[in-house]
């Protein structure tokens, strides 16, 4: 039975974001934060669990790329077109925002594909771009004639996309030691990350994702070799 255990946790990451998706819809987006949320718990893990299990598989791993087409590609996608019908009078311009699903999609179908995504990530990974997207309606709440516009939420559907499928080299959280020296600015981004989150909260998030970007950069950069 073990090998079931970790495509069950895989389409508990499917459901939640089915159930995102619904209450983006109907406006909740409290409710589809914890959706996401749990999404990406369950998206974490299911691998751990078919590592720690020894049951990886095949199948397991296009379910998981399935599963997050949905919760990580669709939901943000619905939730640009909400955002994007709110500030356009035009009927087919916040279609747009569904450029966000198409280029979450193309990025699940490289990182499938890309060897050199092993251990770290090349582009955005869906979950981050996805917690960026969400954090928009809130960050609107504060600030609508600044966020609510539709050349702004343009704007970031066309840069995440891009960023989704780009060639920046970007830390995952996986560690292969707990050493300072190695891990320094994984490090680093935890605990500024946290500390944007309490003093900032849901603002927070866009600077995370910059720093994200940013850190990255430091970590690798130190694996150049110097002259």
């Amino acid at each position: 039975m073990k090998k079931y255990i970790p495509n069950t946790v895989t389409c508990l990451n499917l459901f939640s974001g089915c159930i995102g998706i619904l209450l983006v819809l109907k406006g909740d987006y409290y409710g589809a934060s914890y959706c996401v949320i749990a999404s990406g718990v369950f998206d974490f893990f299911d691998g751990l669990l078919a590592r720690a299990l020894h049951v990886k598989s095949l199948i397991g791993k296009e379910l998981d790329s399935l599963a997050d087409v949905i919760s990580f590609g669709f939901l943000p996608g619905v939730l640009m077109y909400t955002l994007l019908q709110k500030v356009t009078a035009y009927d087919y311009l916040p279609y747009a925002g569904f450029l966000i699903t198409i280029f979450s999609a193309l990025r699940l179908a490289k990182f499938n594909l890309d060897k050199r995504q092993t251990s770290d990530f090349i582009g955005v990974n869906t979950p981050m771009n996805t917690f960026l997207i969400l954090s928009l309606p809130f960050i609107g709440d504060r600030y609508p004639d600044i966020l609510l516009n539709v050349y702004v939420l343009l704007f970031i559907t066309a840069v995440s996309s891009l960023l989704l499928v780009s060639e920046l080299r970007l830390f995952s959280m996986k560690m292969i030691s707990w050493s300072w020296k190695d891990n320094r600015y994984r490090y680093m981004f935890l605990i500024v990350s946290v500390g944007a989150l309490i003093v900032l909260k849901v603002l927070a998030i866009p600077l995370i994702f910059v720093l994200y970007l940013l850190f990255s950069w430091g970590h690798f950069s130190q694996e150049r070799p110097t002259a």
